[in-house]
C-alpha cells in the first residue's frame, strides 16, 4: 500500500500545466476576436486548439499516472467526486439558461407582442405564433417541407425522423455505458471494452446524423440561425448539445483506452464513473430538448 493511502491529503508538484492552458486560451480568444471582425484569425484558433489539446493531453496524464501509482487516497476520491458534481450542476445552470430563454420567447415575449397596445405599437399587425421569425422576419413554411432555394421562408423540424432516432439512439447509449459499468463492477474486462465500444459508436452515429440534419435544414429548410427568435433558440440549444455530446464521446474514448491498457479495478473507476455521469446527464438534456424543441 502506498504511503498515500494510510491518511493525510496527496499534495502534487506545482505544476506549470495551467499556464500552458491560459496560453491556449489567448490564444484562442485572440483569434476568435480577429475572426468576427473579419480579419485573418484562423490561424490563431486553431494555434489556441493545438495547444489547449496538447496541455489537456500532458495534465490529464499526468493525473493518470499519480492514480495508476497508487498516490490517490479515499480523501482524494472524494474531492474527485464533488470536484464533477459541481461540474454537471454548472453544465445544468448552462442549459436551464438557455431553456428559460426559449420559456421566455415562447410563453411570455411572443403573446405579449401580438396583444395589447404595446406590442401594437411595436409590431402592428403580428399574430402571435411559434415558431416565429417576428412580423419583419421570414415567412413560415410548413413544418420538416423543403423551401424554394431563394425565398425569404423557412420550415420548423419536427419531431419525428432524425430527432426521434437520435433520442433512440441516446437513451441505447446510457443502457450500454451502464452494462459497461456493470462489467467492470464484476471485474469483467470483455463486457466493459465491447460494451463502452458500443457507447463510443452510438455517440458517434448521433454526432453524424445531427450534422446531416444542420446540413439540410441550411439547404433545404431555410432553417438557419438568421431565422429569427426560432432558429436562434433551435441552434443555439441543439448545437451546445451536439458540442456536449463530443466532449462526452472524447471522454468515452479515453475511458476505453485506458480500460484496454488494463487500468481501472472493481474497486476502484472514478474516472469511468465521472465520464458514465457526465454521459447520462447528456441523455437528460436530449430528452428535454426533444420535448421542448422539437415536440412542443
Amino acid at each position: 500500500m502506498s504511503e498515500h493511502q494510510g491518511g493525510g491529503y496527496y499534495l502534487p508538484q506545482p505544476s506549470g500545466w495551467p499556464i500552458v492552458g491560459s496560453v491556449a486560451l489567448l490564444l484562442f480568444a485572440s483569434g476568435m476576436v480577429l475572426w468576427a471582425n473579419r480579419l485573418p484569425g484562423g490561424w490563431l484558433v486553431l494555434a489556441g486548439l493545438a495547444v489547449l489539446f496538447y496541455m489537456m493531453f500532458g495534465w490529464f496524464g499526468r493525473v493518470i499516472e499519480e492514480s495508476e501509482s497508487g498516490k490517490y487516497n479515499e480523501q482524494v476520491d472524494r474531492s474527485f467526486r464533488w470536484g464533477m458534481t459541481w461540474f454537471i450542476f454548472s453544465e445544468v445552470m448552462f442549459f436551464a439558461a438557455f431553456f428559460g430563454a426559449l420559456f421566455y420567447l415562447r410563453v411570455l415575449a411572443v403573446p405579449w407582442l401580438g396583444s395589447g397596445e404595446t406590442g401594437a405599437m411595436l409590431w402592428p399587425g403580428y399574430t402571435p405564433s411559434w415558431p416565429t421569425a417576428g412580423p419583419l422576419g421570414p415567412s413560415l413554411a410548413g413544418v420538416d417541407t423543403e423551401v424554394p432555394p431563394g425565398s425569404n421562408q423557412f420550415a420548423a423540424m419536427g419531431a419525428w425522423g432524425i430527432p426521434a432516432l437520435n433520442t433512440l439512439i441516446l437513451l441505447t447509449s446510457g443502457l450500454t455505458v451502464t452494462i459497461a459499468h456493470w462489467g467492470l463492477k464484476k471485474n469483467n474486462r470483455t463486457q466493459l471494452v465491447v460494451w463502452l465500444f458500443l457507447t463510443i459508436c452510438l455517440g458517434l452515429l448521433f454526432l453524424g446524423l445531427q450534422s446531416y440534419e444542420y446540413v439540410h435544414a441550411y439547404t433545404k429548410m431555410g432553417l438557419t440561425l438568421g431565422a429569427g427568435a426560432y432558429g436562434a433558440t433551435f441552434f443555439m440549444l441543439t448545437g451546445f448539445h451536439g458540442l456536449h455530446v463530443t466532449i462526452g464521446t472524447v471522454m468515452l474514448t479515453v475511458v476505453w483506452l485506458r480500460a484496454l491498457k488494463g487500468h481501472f479495478t472493481p474497486e476502484r473507476h472514478f474516472a469511468f464513473e465521472a465520464v458514465s455521469w457526465y454521459w447520462h446527464f447528456v441523455d437528460v438534456v436530449w430528452l428535454l430538448l426533444f420535448v421542448f424543441v422539437y415536440a412542443l
